[in-house]
């Protein structure tokens, strides 16, 4: 049977939390182009050949950190991401290489060819830094992060690493997807310019749970095609359970680890948390399309986007 909007494409979820975002209600985007997802690494050989034979996904989209990447022992699976073209972006250069061959691969490049882009929306030291902004405490959190090994500077980062955990408990999700809106914003542009090749269709975009790095792209792709905030709502929740479908302790909730956060506030998705992010971006940018030319994704970027993607 075809899958109804919030259930996972994958039936023997070894792929979690697998969506068509052509499905969300009110949704004008063409069936079979844009897939948000979990991590593949773990796919079985029915699930692998549902995403490369039956849905010819064509771009892979990886947001996960270098951290992430470090301990995904499947990460180059071979029946899995065999005759993909690794490609990775930096976020301090702003752009990409190919990994085996070190050749410059920019997001304009054409779709020819089967690609696996590496682009690491966040990782700790792109929320601490966030996060210390929004206190108004940069000289800390600059100490922090670059002072040389010594005992003080041990002592301070330890200080800082304390206020940050504890700034983004009490914080919650709405901070998390705050920051990563902040902080990732050269990351969301890579990718968006990616979607808006028709060559690199269909793409699938993911980070570990597909919850929070890929649920935040998925509400902006959403909200800048006009979808009405209460489906946007409803596709973030559909995540509630992902964490507790995976059970593993060690699995990164948006590049940060469970162990020091607070697993009641950040391992679901709460409605509210995804209305707080739509209407915080209203409010500071004063609409999706004021925080896209924010990030340099402007009018025109948009319409090349709209023509790729929409029916």
């Amino acid at each position: 049977p075809p899958p109804t909007p919030g259930s996972n494409i994958f039936l023997d979820n070894t792929i979690k939390n697998a969506r068509d975002i052509a499905l969300v209600v009110g949704s004008p985007i063409k069936p079979g182009v844009l897939f948000r997802t979990g991590m593949p690494s773990d796919a079985s050989p029915s699930s692998t050949s549902q995403l490369r034979d039956d849905m010819k996904v064509k771009t892979l989209v990886d947001l996960r950190s270098l951290t992430e990447l470090k301990t995904d022992a499947t990460l180059n699976k071979e029946e899995v991401y065999g005759g993909y073209v690794d490609v990775r972006w930096s976020s301090t250069r702003d752009f990409a290489r190919e990994v085996l061959s070190g050749r410059r691969r920019d997001a304009e490049a054409a779709g020819d060819r089967p690609e696996r882009h590496f682009v690491s929306l966040m990782d700790e030291k792109k929320y601490v830094i966030g996060t210390f902004q929004r206190l108004q405490k940069r000289k800390i959190a600059k100490l922090a992060l670059t002072t040389p090994g010594v005992v003080v500077s041990r002592r301070v980062r330890a200080r800082a690493k304390r206020v940050f955990i504890s700034t983004i408990n009490e914080g919650g999700l709405p901070l998390l997807n705050r920051l990563i809106l902040q902080m990732a914003s050269k990351g969301i542009r890579y990718v968006l310019t990616l979607m808006s090749d028709p060559r690199r269709h269909p793409v699938a975009f993911y980070c570990t749970a597909g919850k929070d790095r890929t649920g935040v792209l998925t509400a902006i792709i959403l909200a800048a095609v006009g979808v009405p905030d209460d489906a946007i709502v409803a596709d973030y929740t559909a995540s509630a359970d992902v964490y507790r479908e995976m059970g593993d302790h060690k699995a990164m909730v948006g590049a940060l680890r469970q162990r020091d956060l607070d697993p009641e506030t950040f391992l679901g998705a709460p409605p509210g948390v995804m209305v707080e992010t739509l209407e915080m971006i209203r409010e500071e940018f004063g609409s999706i399309e004021g925080y896209l030319d924010s990030i340099g994704f402007k009018e025109e970027d948009r319409e090349r986007l709209k023509k790729a993607i929409l029916k």
